[in-house]
């Protein structure tokens, strides 16, 4: 998968105000499948209680994302509206953006209090195991 189409951008957060698309995230373990929009698999572990590259995870409707900064905000509603992608073997629900020296880290790290549980898979196509 292409990585720029699903970073989150500065521009994005703190001019546009909306993020319009997926974002690209990571987990620490996938399972050896993927599903469109992935092409490739990265790990060799068949279990089915891992995801697949390119599985699509979406906010729940219902998180309250108000005690949330701004910036935070954005990015929390483009979860629940387009979700996120994985793309990748790393951190935890990792999300990946742009290097830029503007960014505020005290309002992005609030979003390490959403968990995965406060997240719903999005129906997706049978994996490819090949």
């Amino acid at each position: 998968m292409p990585i720029l189409p699903g970073l989150v951008r500065y521009d994005e957060v703190y001019l546009q105000k909306a993020i319009n698309h997926a974002i690209r995230f990571t987990v620490e373990q996938t399972r050896r499948a993927y599903v469109a929009p992935a092409r490739h698999f990265a790990s060799s572990n068949t279990s089915t209680n891992l995801l697949p590259m390119g599985a699509r995870l979406r906010l729940k409707a219902n998180y309250d994302i108000s005690t949330f900064p701004a910036p935070a905000q954005v990015i929390l509603k483009a979860l629940k509206k387009y979700g996120m992608i994985v793309a990748d073997n790393g951190g935890n629900l990792y999300i990946s953006g742009t290097a830029d020296s503007r960014w505020g880290d005290d309002a992005l790290d609030t979003l390490k209090r959403v968990g995965n549980t406060d997240f719903e898979v999005v129906a997706m196509g049978a994996p490819t195991t090949k």
